[in-house]
């Protein structure tokens, strides 16, 4: 055994010493929970504080049905904690058809980590993506940058429908760029290297976001680990796991995991990330000796799946991601932490959490624009971006656009785009400088709070006369918001309750927004930047996303006479509400002569294209393609563009 694999061995039994004396110390702790359970009648039991919080997630998200909760509040009362054990109880019985849809989708990100030896591959632990480009495993896994340096990671390892094993697709790990690692709470994430083309691989395989708010779960519910059990073929235990004491750092948990789990995320029944499992509890003689699974002494040379486990440990996300957010980085760094999303900022956090500024003694980026020959010379490609993009490279956009794109693609069947052949203009500085130097205007905020006000109506929220006639089912639905869910009377939260995006970019994105159609100036800074990288003569097909898609209905006033649009792609748009349409230059939907085909693509669950399908609005000489895409990134523009229908439209367009 070389040095580095002996240290991991001692790491990973130190790991488990750790989680036994754990175990030990909290015995007067597991027999409150066995007597809670007993005067209870109900395996879920916790916290008054952690019950709450989670009646509050399942409910806000939809994952019980309204009519179970009315008849649960009919015998107690719908804020007591008894009724709101039995609401969590009914979500863990109730498993909505595409629960195994939703699981395979979390698994995908799920990779084996080898360590790479002389021509040889030892498996030795799972990691899963969490955000585009960064790694989630186990400090005892990948305790250094050269150990990191050393592995291979291995997606797709599993097998198929047929029961084939599938071939792997294989990247390795850039600690240079991004590592962080954390002894005691046993993590570490990395970032891993692009694959071909410069994709990263949760663009191809997706990620698991880390949630920092409570109420993910509560003991006595199901879990589910997704991981390579002793390095085999990528295995899943769900169902009959259950969470058994929640400490401050740690959960404990029953579940059929084994070594090679070591990495493996622990995922709640909705599917998302509870904790990052590390160690098993193994069971112990009078002595403090490791006993096997047929009661002998156990011995190194046993091999540790020879062991009698009986309990597990995984680290909780939320204690995880305040240790990260307690450090400090270099802007590369930091821009690589920010794809986790604001959904891994703790809540108290969310507030303070600023997107960087450009100042305006700076010099504002500028967008790219594509080769004069690209597509015969004929035709060019636009792509107009959203809102949040200050201080991005429009080199990486452009790409991580075009990857989206090709994947489509080639789902479609038709040859991929260069990114050097697409004109990128970027605004994303000029909007944030322009919005920081503008003086107060005094119907922006009116006109912001209109724009969440009908986003939330078209959600769904109930108004006053929306409640049930019956005065009980009334005062049912009442409490939810006034003692249970008081977030529920916020326009924000029942929007991103319905979505996969957190409430503060739903706010910041309408923010910008209202921002954009309120103030000329702003308008005239957007416009100008995107005007002085846009092709001036010729067709163009032009492709929008989110605030782009109404920068996109005023560029098409804007641009040169000798410019015709022969496809414009709007996705996730805002342009069905009628406070945004309403404000366009062209003073409401009308569509613009100068286009030919328009393909608008929106996904039910995406909260900014809310006001889809647009045919509503708009008229009948447009096409409305729904689509499906992850919850987690419900409005973003690569899963939009990587659709094979949605690619499709654009190929056929190139190369007609």
């Amino acid at each position: 055994m070389d040095t580095e694999t002996a240290a991991r061995t001692t790491a990973w039994h130190e790991q488990m010493d750790a989680a036994s004396r754990r175990f030990d110390d909290t015995e007067a702790q597991r027999d409150e929970v066995t007597r809670l359970r007993a005067v209870s009648e109900s395996d879920v039991v916790d916290t008054e504080e952690q019950i709450l919080a989670r009646a509050d997630r399942l409910l806000v998200t939809g994952e019980v049905p309204a009519q179970a909760v009315i008849e649960l509040g009919r015998q107690d009362p719908v804020d007591s904690i008894r009724s709101l054990e039995r609401v969590i109880g009914v979500a863990n019985e109730l498993q909505a058809a595409n629960f195994l849809t939703r699981g395979a989708r979390a698994a995908a990100a799920v990779a084996r980590i080898s360590l790479a030896d002389n021509g040889r591959e030892v498996p030795m632990g799972t990691g899963s993506m969490v955000s585009p480009q960064l790694l989630l495993t186990n400090n005892h896994v990948l305790p250094t940058r050269g150990a990191a340096e050393s592995v291979v990671i291995e997606f797709r390892a599993e097998v198929d429908i047929d029961n084939l094993p599938n071939p792997t697709v294989r990247y390795r790990l850039a600690p240079g760029d991004f590592f962080v690692t954390d002894k005691h709470l046993d993590y570490t994430v990395v970032r891993v290297a692009p694959g071909p083309g410069g994709v990263a691989p949760g663009v191809t395989f997706g990620w698991n976001p880390l949630i920092a708010k409570p109420g993910k779960i509560v003991i006595g519910e199901a879990m589910n680990v997704v991981g390579h059990p002793s390095g085999r073929l990528k295995e899943i235990s769900i169902r009959h796991n259950r969470l058994d004491l929640q400490l401050d750092h740690f959960l404990h948990y029953v579940s059929d995991t084994e070594p090679g789990n070591s990495g493996s995320p622990v995922f709640n029944d909705q599917w998302e990330v509870v904790a990052l499992h590390h160690a098993g509890v193994p069971k112990k003689d009078d002595q403090g000796r490791v006993l096997r699974k047929d009661g002998k002494l156990w011995q190194s040379g046993d091999g540790d799946d020879a062991i009698d486990w009986i309990a597990n440990e995984g680290v909780r996300v939320s204690v995880l991601l305040h240790d990260l957010g307690s450090r400090r980085f270099d802007p590369p760094q930091r821009a690589l932490l920010d794809e986790l999303g604001l959904a891994a900022v703790a809540p108290r956090e969310v507030a303070t959490a600023r997107p960087p500024q450009t100042s305006a003694a700076e010099s504002l980026v500028r967008g790219l624009r594509g080769r004069s020959t690209a597509f015969g010379g004929r035709r060019s490609v636009l792509f107009l971006h959203g809102r949040g993009q200050q201080g991005r490279d429009p080199v990486e956009l452009r790409r991580n656009w075009t990857a989206g794109l090709n994947k489509g693609l080639t789902l479609a069947g038709l040859s991929p785009l260069d990114p050097a052949d697409v004109h990128f203009p970027f605004y994303g500085d000029q909007l944030v400088e322009s919005m920081d130097t503008r003086e107060a205007v005094d119907s922006g905020p009116a006109l912001y709070e209109s724009l969440v006000a009908e986003a939330a109506h078209r959600a769904g929220m109930p108004d006053a006369g929306d409640l049930p006639a019956d005065p009980r089912e009334r005062e049912l639905f009442g409490g939810f918001g006034a003692v249970v869910l008081g977030r529920l009377h916020d326009q924000l939260g029942w929007i991103a309750a319905r979505s996969g995006l957190d409430s503060a970019l739903i706010g910041a994105i309408f923010k910008d927004v209202a921002a954009y159609l309120d103030d000329e100036r702003v308008r005239k800074g957007v416009l100008d930047t995107v005007l002085a990288d846009a092709p001036s003569e010729g067709e163009l097909i032009l492709v929008s996303h989110s605030l782009g898609t109404v920068v996109a209905m005023d560029l098409l006033t804007q641009l040169p006479r000798e410019s015709t649009v022969g496809l414009l792609v709007t996705a996730g748009s805002p342009l069905g509400i009628d406070g945004v349409y309403r404000r366009l230059l062209t003073g409401g939907p009308t569509r613009p002569e100068r286009v030919g085909v328009w393909l608008n693509t929106w996904y039910a669950g995406d909260p900014i294209a809310i006001g889809c399908p647009l045919r509503q609005a708009w008229g009948p000489d447009l096409r409305d393609l729904p689509v499906e895409n992850p919850k987690e990134r419900a409005h973003d523009i690569a899963e939009y563009l990587a659709h094979a229908a949605v690619a499709a439209t654009i190929g056929h367009t190139l190369s007609a």
